[in-house]
């Protein structure tokens, strides 16, 4: 395989100082274990395997989940992101773009926020938040929580899946089989 192209589409993006950022979130676990460092890593690495290479984007993945999960902190501001490089403004907006709002205090409905990224939100917030549900639904196969593979699975069935063919079937294509082999392991344990 050839990888001039993408290794010269790829030479001028800088991405430690977004990883530096993120390696704040390795204290923070998930429910599939691991933790949300490396989850950010995994929706990076999805991205770059469907060959995107919008810097923007990628280093948004980096971030994506940054504000959701240490916002209270106060070296996590626009300021702070904004000022890391050129791209740190279009960073910022797309990581805000695919953050949960909250409205008078409380975190908006999930099938609220994930059909209005899907339906309304620019391209890379579409194909972030793709990747970000490749990452998730790989992962949930290690989750026990019956309930909640089951409310994932219908959320990414329901919210997702109709709207992400038009935003890249390579990557529609994975998550419809990780949501039939998903809900496959469900009806095994019926």
């Amino acid at each position: 395989m050839d990888l001039g192209p993408l290794e010269r589409s790829l030479a001028g993006t800088t991405l430690a100082p977004y990883i530096v950022k993120a390696m704040a979130m390795i204290d923070r676990p998930r429910k599939a274990g691991s933790n949300m460092f490396r989850h950010q890593m995994s929706t990076l690495a999805i991205l770059l395997d469907y060959k995107n290479v919008d810097p923007v984007l990628l280093k948004a993945s980096i971030i994506h989940d940054l504000f959701e999960e240490l916002g209270d902190q106060p070296w996590v501001t626009r300021d702070t992101v904004a000022s890391i490089d050129a791209d740190g403004p279009a960073v910022y907006d797309l990581v805000m773009e695919v953050t949960i709002r909250k409205v008078n205090g409380v975190d908006e409905p999930k099938a609220e926020y994930l059909r209005r990224i899907m339906q309304t939100g620019s391209d890379r917030a579409k194909k972030l938040k793709l990747a970000d549900r490749i990452s998730n639904l790989v992962t949930l196969g290690f989750v026990n929580d019956r309930a909640f593979v089951e409310r994932y699975t219908a959320q990414t069935r329901d919210c997702i899946l109709p709207y992400s063919e038009a935003v890249a079937s390579d990557m529609h294509r994975e998550l419809k089989d990780l949501v039939d082999n998903r809900t496959a392991q469900l009806e095994r344990l019926r």
